[in-house]
């Protein structure tokens, strides 16, 4: 089609443009929203705040971090997750990938 534009979307975590889309992941996932320490430690900001993935990173973090409060404890911004040794293992493969 003529004049029309493709747009893409980028990955927070590894950068890529994406055509499908990204989604939003909970950098404290929303289960641990109601749980005290998190509450206490945690503002609303912290609490709610969000970072655009693709599919295939988000699938990852998930897969690699299945504790929910593990990953809302540790790896609760965007530095911790490249941080963490299999995330960050991934995200170097997956910049590689198609």
């Amino acid at each position: 089609m003529i004049g029309q534009t493709q747009t893409f979307n980028l990955c927070q975590l590894c950068r890529r443009a994406v055509k499908r889309g990204t989604t939003l992941h909970h950098l404290i996932p929303r289960s641990c929203h109601r749980n005290k320490w998190f509450k206490k430690t945690f503002g609303h900001d912290q609490l709610v705040a969000t970072i655009d993935l693709c599919r295939d990173c988000h699938t990852a973090v998930h897969r690699l971090v299945p504790r929910e409060k593990e990953l809302g404890r540790h790896y609760n911004t965007l530095e911790k997750l490249r941080q963490h040794p299999e995330i960050s293992k991934f995200v170097h493969w997956v910049r590689r990938q198609r």
